[in-house]
């Protein structure tokens, strides 16, 4: 069941301000909505799409609530073509994106924006094959017990370790399907060697896995141990989920 990330999920408190970030300021179009009594849930993606790439989703509730970011979850990282990092900044500072950790302060070799709730938005330089401009290129997420993380990725979902980058105080890991193609959203694990632990928050919402057959997916989780959390039938049959050693929340989704 080596299925690629379908989209990634955060929640937002104004959904006109947010469909207006990311429609202006990385050409995101909306790919589709999902209108429910109490909340809306709308998915975006750049004009083009391979396949293999991820959405964003973005869930607003009706009833104003708002949110805590906490730091289980990290970031988003978008693809710029490579040469382009800093022209592509500093068009975002043109066109009044706060400046948040620029490519000078990150060595050249990326950068970073917020959205209008706080998400951190990572800028990273990619072949233009890999993807199109402002494409969802990995969603990062800290983990407690980096051997737990990778185990779980590469028993529960056959995803397989395609890159690691290791400094004094962390480490980074990149986990994708098996035989994924480039324009395929990988999951980075960041393991902090100080120990520390997490707050999830509620403002990053889930990571969704696209599933030929829901039923099939889900009895094969089931049988790796994976946690049922909730089940398809709890679903509607039309998704279920489970959470990671860590308690973030993974969608399991059948491919229309």
């Amino acid at each position: 069941m080596a299925d690629v990330i379908d989209h990634v999920m955060i929640r937002v408190e104004d959904l006109e301000a947010s469909l207006e970030w990311y429609q202006t300021h990385l050409n995101y179009e909306e790919k589709d909505r999902w209108e429910a009594d109490t909340f809306t849930n709308v998915y975006l993606g750049p004009a083009e799409m391979h396949d293999d790439e991820a959405m964003l989703e973005i869930t607003y509730n009706h009833d104003d609530r708002s949110y805590e970011m906490g730091d289980g979850w990290g970031h988003i990282a978008v693809r710029v073509p490579n040469g382009e990092l800093e022209a592509a900044y500093q068009q975002l500072m043109d066109e009044g994106v706060e400046d948040y950790r620029d490519p000078e302060s990150c060595n050249g070799r990326y950068a970073f924006v917020k959205d209008p709730d706080g998400h951190e938005i990572e800028i990273v330089k990619r072949d233009p094959d890999e993807g199109p401009m402002w494409g969802i290129d990995h969603t990062m997420i800290r983990v407690e017990d980096a051997d737990e993380a990778l185990g779980f990725w590469t028993r529960k979902f056959e995803y397989e370790h395609t890159g690691r980058w290791e400094s004094d105080t962390f480490a980074n890991y990149f986990m994708k399907p098996e035989g994924a193609s480039d324009a395929a959203m990988a999951v980075e694990l960041t393991y902090n060697y100080d120990g520390r632990s997490y707050d999830l928050g509620d403002s990053w919402g889930h990571l969704c896995v696209r599933a030929d057959d829901l039923q099939t997916d889900w009895a094969t989780l089931m049988q790796r141990d994976a946690e049922n959390y909730r089940d398809p039938e709890s679903c509607n049959h039309r998704y279920a989920f489970t959470t990671d050693q860590d308690g973030h929340e993974i969608e399991i989704l059948e491919a229309s």
